[in-house]
């Protein structure tokens, strides 16, 4: 994980000095000290895990300085294990020796602990989870309960049980149990009872249950990633509809079995970050069928089992006879396929390996993998604290596995893709944050920057550094809010920041806005797509005006209109809007993007284009009466602000070809219409550009005669894959010919790409490779999320530069 920045060369005198000491630390005022990400569990500590004869054997703790929790551990700086959460901890004698050993792998690994002296695991069960106390207590980690009974799927556990007559008494989790310092423990006696709580807690999850897991930065909610009943039942309870789960496989070779992976991927899966790495599935890895089955075939988990729900998943029924057998054996060279419910629809599937302990032993005890979603509420930032957990999801978990080491720093699983040849960062947090981005140049005032809403960051700007936090998530509520206030607050004390200069979005109603207007600092107002383009250039060290492409679904304009279509020429400094989308209404507002087919009519209704034969499809969809309503707003120009989104068109594109009428989450529309292109598809649409009748007014990009032809298309009935790959290469085209235009007028060859828009992989890929063909130079994010993730780093670099300026 370390990172050489440069390297000097110095000649000293030969002092004759003999032995190695690490001294006691000092904190320093005002010095600046870096902490590293937390970092995936190392080969070396996976095979102590893995040895029968080593004291560390199956502990679902074990790190080293090679690897294990860092940033999510610390309260302050120096790092020494008082300055973290591991203080309660006090190391046995085997620990302290391998402490104070320099030839050891764990000298002066802060986070050392073992089964004697280090934190454990509880399993809390939830009320009702147990009716007619059929959980029996385990007589050893190789023989799991054969009754282990959890309230009936697709009911809410009622509440929590700390103590339960089924578990042994010492399992449950109370804040009593946590006190400090904590006492050693016979090490044979803690790894039986570990052992078995990681059993059960497998049980558990093979029986469709779902389990809350805490890990390095927060809890995740985990099923059976083969059960579709567990899945159906994680979603209704966390009211989480459409949008893709996360998966963790054991290995390289059981992703394989599912997915398309490449060496890129592979490195990024098994590296020391192991986001949730975005991949091709490969055919029949989802739904009834497995991958090298024929139909009629009955394998673990499928319709040819007892317990069988009417859309053909099945869970298992113990106790009930035939089950146990359904789902312990499978036909030799079968991969049982993936449950439904976890990316329906879509092309692509998160997945992850275990990066700590506790994950591999978990996964090894359940023999599957596991959809390992956020442990949250929607639009709540992820639990991190046990008695908080307990609070927040109890009505989503049936069970909770626990551990007593506290997370200072809430983190999220990071999310990469990979698109020809380009690692694109999706959301950057775990194992990439704290790590600062290195600066082009020297700030001599430290600046805060607030971020945006949706997908907030914050970045602080001091000297030569960066600090882009981890992802915050939409700051949309109290709860969000507190949670960056107090991400902020570590962030400023770690690397001993104070700023005297806050930058933020122009948008008024921004909580991030609101939150920075109530600071006492000198401001600075950063237009949301003048952000988006500064922060790649910042990336790229490019500091003079090019053409910026900023396609997204929302940003506040500087007319007071919703922009997301938009390009501009910029520098760090200041921007030009020199073209834009073709203004539309949205009828109804923020609704228009939870409901695409309003945005459609918008589209259609603006274009004139209602009357189409080709529109009937969508106009047949509407509830009765919903098209006059709508008509009548975008006549009166009630509650119907105009957009010039691109990402707005492509919702309203989803809709015209009847992909995706209604969005459960951001972005459902656009993803949907992706997943649906067909590649092999031949033909494509053209936008228009259009001068303006005023003078220095930005060019128009007109797409009536695109919306034209994908009706002609959806009237004469050509699939949809095709329409939306016809579609597609026309924005790509959009992309090139603008570019080509305002490139000419700058003298300039580089070309900015930002804005959600470019997180689709079609849209991405084809641009940069369309723009080297034209003898462009695209500029993409190397470090940073091309989505609104980077905002906040480019608002503190348009804020130094006009700082600097002045």
């Amino acid at each position: 994980m370390s990172r050489i920045e440069g390297l000097t060369v110095e000649q000293i005198d030969y002092q004759g000095l003999v032995g190695f000491e690490i001294r006691s630390s000092r904190a320093e005022q005002g010095a600046m000290t870096l902490v590293s990400p937390d970092i995936a569990t190392c080969p070396d500590c996976l095979s102590e895990l893995a040895s029968p004869g080593d004291r560390r054997h199956r502990y679902p703790f074990i790190n080293c300085t090679n690897c294990g929790p860092r940033f999510t551990i610390i309260a302050d700086v120096p790092y020494d294990r008082p300055m973290t959460t591991m203080r309660d901890f006090p190391m046995c004698p085997e620990c302290s020796s391998e402490y104070g050993d320099p030839s050891d792998r764990r000298f002066h690994a802060q986070p050392d602990a073992c089964f004697v002296c280090g934190p454990r695991l509880y399993l809390n069960l939830c009320e009702g989870a147990v009716p007619g106390g059929a959980v029996l207590k385990q007589a050893s980690a190789a023989s799991p309960p054969a009754e282990l009974r959890a309230a009936p799927p697709g009911t809410a556990p009622s509440s929590v049980k700390t103590e339960s007559d089924h578990l042994p008494a010492d399992w449950g989790w109370t804040p009593e149990r946590e006190s400090v310092p904590r006492p050693h423990r016979d090490r044979d006696t803690e790894a039986a009872r570990s052992d078995e709580i990681v059993a059960t807690a497998a049980a558990l999850l093979l029986d469709s249950r779902i389990l809350a897991v805490k890990g390095l930065g927060g809890f995740h909610l985990a099923c059976n990633a083969l059960d579709s009943e567990a899945v159906a039942t994680l979603r209704q309870r966390k009211h989480r509809w459409g949008k893709p789960l996360a998966v963790m496989m054991r290995d390289l070779d059981e992703v394989r079995k599912y997915c398309e992976v490449n060496d890129q991927e592979a490195d990024l899966l098994s590296g020391p970050v192991r986001p949730v790495v975005l991949l091709r599935r490969k055919a029949s890895s989802e739904g009834g069928v497995g991958i090298g089955l024929t139909p009629g075939t009955t394998v673990p988990g499928s319709a040819s089992c007892s317990g069988t729900t009417p859309g053909g998943a099945a869970r298992s029924s113990a106790g009930a006879e035939g089950d146990e057998d359904c789902l312990s054996t499978a036909p030799p060279g079968v991969v049982p396929p993936l449950a439904n419910g976890i990316a329906d629809g879509l092309a692509e599937i998160g997945v992850m390996l275990p990066y700590t302990p506790l994950h591999h032993l978990l996964l090894d005890a359940v023999g599957a993998p596991l959809v390992m979603t956020s442990g949250n509420l929607s639009d709540e930032p992820i639990a991190t604290g046990n008695a908080e957990a307990i609070e927040r999801l109890g009505t989503i978990a049936d069970a909770f596995l626990l551990h007593d080491r506290e997370i200072y720093s809430r983190y999220d699983d990071s999310v990469v893709r990979v698109v020809r040849g380009i690692v694109e960062p999706v959301r950057r947090a775990r194992g990439y944050a704290p790590h600062p981005i290195k600066l082009p140049f020297s700030a001599d005032t430290a600046i805060l920057a607030a971020g945006p809403e949706q997908k907030n960051t914050f970045t602080l700007l001091t000297g030569e550094y960066a600090f882009v936090s981890q992802h915050i998530g939409d700051l949309e509520n109290a709860e969000t809010l507190a949670s960056y206030q107090s991400t902020l607050d570590l962030y400023q004390r770690l690397f001993r920041i104070e700023p005297h200069l806050i930058a933020h979005d122009d948008h008024p109603e921004y909580l991030s806005t609101k939150w920075a207007l109530e600071q006492n600092l000198p401001k600075v107002s950063v237009q949301h797509h003048h952000a988006h383009i500064a922060s790649v250039t910042a990336e790229h060290g490019i500091a003079e005006k090019v053409v910026g492409i900023a396609f997204d679904g929302t940003g506040y304009g500087s007319d007071g209109r919703i922009w997301g279509g938009e390009v501009l020429a910029c520098d760090w400094q200041q921007f030009e809007r020199v073209a834009h989308l073709r203004y539309v209404p949205m009828p109804g507002g923020s609704g228009a993007i939870k409901r695409p087919a309003r945005m459609a009519l918008g589209v259609l209704s603006e274009y004139g284009l209602l009357d189409h034969p080709g529109a009937g499809a969508l106009r047949s969809r509407l509830a009765p009466g919903e098209e006059n309503t709508l008509l009548t707003m975008i006549a009166r120009g009630v509650n119907c602000p105009l957009t010039s989104s691109m990402g707005r068109l492509f919702d309203a594109v989803s809709s015209i070809i009847g992909i995706a009428d209604d969005a459960h989450y951001e972005g459902e529309a656009a993803i949907l219409l992706e997943a649906a292109a067909e590649p092999q598809a031949e033909g494509s649409y053209r936008f228009e550009l259009i001068e303006s009748e005023l003078l220095e007014s930005p060019l128009i990009i007109d797409a009536g005669s695109l919306l034209a032809a994908v009706l002609s298309d959806v009237d004469a009935s050509i699939p949809s894959g095709v329409i939306s790959m016809r579609f597609h290469r026309a924005v790509v085209a959009c992309v090139v010919a603008v570019s080509e235009v305002v490139a000419t007028r700058l003298g300039t060859r580089k070309v900015a790409l930002a804005g959600g828009v470019f997180m689709n992989r079609l849209v991405l890929g084809g641009s940069v490779e369309a723009l080297k063909a034209a003898g462009l130079e695209p500029l993409t994010h190397v470090n940073l999320p091309v989505n609104d993730g980077a905002v906040s780093f480019g608002q503190a670099v348009v804020a130094w530069a006009r700082r600097h300026q002045a």
